[in-house]
């Protein structure tokens, strides 16, 4: 089926525009008509249009949804990629939401909000016990211990779903094939360091650094191993060339 401009416009909610402006720079070249130089949109052209506003949803820019749309060799290998970066960014959303949430019910009924209602996840006790292994590790090799003592539970909380949709995201771009540059990854790590750096400043170096420590220390290495065989290289080698690029 054919789609004028108008139509796409009015489907996609892309404004005349965007449309046009795609087309000059070659992201979405529909057919012309060269008698009165009318654009035709096709149902490929329609698909093509999905996976750049899925693209835009993460934020990327147009040069890197270009390379990423030329890179993916199906429709499906990019529609999971995207669904996978976007499972990431869903997963910290929801915990601002569910924050959100109670702290407007809270408002309306008058009362403060508690810390222990923030989140639904480990509280303190839970999580020093969670960490006492990796705890003991560090103690016996390097000789130094995380301080337990006064876990932040809401936040170990919301660290610890981030860095879980992180990993996934990245297992699944291990598993795909794809490059350690590639633009899925990259939109993937500048998520995760923003991430870390609400808590301590952290930059694509400092990334580089803990993602080392990861492979040269077993019981860290072992962790990334156990969720994907090669996990721990990928993420090093993904790491790495994002601070070269940096």
């Amino acid at each position: 089926m054919a789609y004028t401009i108008t139509h796409v416009s009015r489907l996609s909610g892309v404004t005349l525009k965007t449309l046009y402006h795609y087309d000059r720079i070659g992201l979405l070249v529909p057919a012309r008509d060269e008698r009165n130089d009318y654009r035709t949109y096709s149902d490929g052209d329609l698909e093509r249009l999905q996976q750049i506003l899925f693209f835009r949803e993460l934020d990327m820019p147009l040069d890197a949804i270009a390379e990423a749309l030329t890179d993916r060799t199906s429709r499906l290998e990019c529609l999971l990629d995207q669904r996978a970066l976007l499972r990431s960014r869903g997963a910290r959303i929801a915990q601002v939401l569910a924050t959100l949430e109670q702290a407007i019910a809270h408002e309306r009924r008058g009362e403060p909000m508690t810390a222990d209602s923030m989140f639904t996840g480990l509280d303190r006790a839970g999580w020093q016990d969670a960490l006492a292994d990796q705890n003991a590790h560090l103690r016996e090799t390097y000789g130094v211990e995380l301080d337990t003592a006064e876990v932040d539970a809401d936040g170990m909380n919301a660290a610890a779903a981030e860095a879980t949709a992180f990993m996934a995201t990245m297992a699944h771009a291990l598993r795909a094939g794809l490059r350690a540059n590639d633009p899925v990854v990259v939109v993937a790590i500048e998520g995760h360091i923003g991430a870390l750096a609400v808590a301590h400043p952290t930059d694509a170096a400092g990334f580089a650094s803990q993602a080392r420590f990861f492979v040269t220390d077993d019981f860290h290495r072992q962790m990334l191993e156990q969720q994907q065989t090669g996990l721990a290289y990928y993420l090093l080698h993904a790491a790495e060339s994002y601070r070269d690029a940096a």
